[in-house]
């Protein structure tokens, strides 16, 4: 089936019709391998800093509390054993590594499903050009009116709109990445994907 999408300028006007390589913006999406790329994005920003101590880390217990018999009560050696109150952690957790690899075609195949979810739930809009005059909150917003766009709006662009990137910034609800910077989580996270025409011909020469 052929992709098209209209191509509009910032004030929602039609310009024209552009057709989308359909093996990168409408195949069969692969939810696990999208899933799993999302996944690897995630694990490798956790810090993996977490530490408990064993019963050999943690300091005291060099004697036993009390003689193995006589007392009536359970033999103990050490006060620093892990059923005690201040000693060491069984099978705790230790500093480690989240990131994981997938290989090559499954990072393409994932991106290729994200973009497609976007174009087949007519959540991709494409622009003629995402310069803005000024670097001001308010043209952005009135920008995401004026394309009657709701929820977390994913601006990608085809080279640093800086204008564009500085009036975004202090948006919680507006994102602006280059081309070459796109990627899985930002897609799926947004509710909406606004990409200047010439960005696409990137995206489509790195995915093909």
């Amino acid at each position: 089936m052929m992709a098209k999408v209209e191509v509009k300028n910032l004030k929602n006007e039609k310009i024209k019709d552009l057709e989308l390589n359909k093996n990168i913006w409408n195949i069969e999406t692969n939810d696990i391998v999208l899933k799993k790329a999302i996944r690897l994005q995630l694990d490798a920003t956790r810090q993996g800093t977490a530490k408990t101590k064993t019963r050999s880390e943690v300091s005291g217990g060099g004697r036993k509390p009390w003689k193995q018999k006589g007392t009536g009560r359970a033999r103990q050696g050490s006060i620093r054993a892990t059923q005690w109150r201040g000693g060491g952690i069984a099978m705790g957790v230790n500093p480690r590594d989240y990131a994981f690899k997938i290989n090559k075609k499954e990072r393409v195949l994932a991106l290729k499903s994200a973009l497609s979810h976007k174009y087949q739930d007519k959540e991709l809009i494409i622009v003629d050009s995402l310069n803005i005059n000024t670097n001001k909150t308010k043209e952005v917003k009135d920008l995401i009116k004026n394309l009657n766009l709701a929820g977390k709006v994913l601006f990608v662009t085809n080279d640093d709109c800086e204008n564009l990137y500085l009036a975004t910034r202090n948006l919680g609800y507006a994102y602006c990445v280059m081309a070459e910077e796109i990627n899985c989580l930002d897609l799926v996270n947004a509710d909406s994907v606004v990409i200047e025409e010439a960005a696409i011909n990137k995206i489509e020469e790195v995915l093909k």
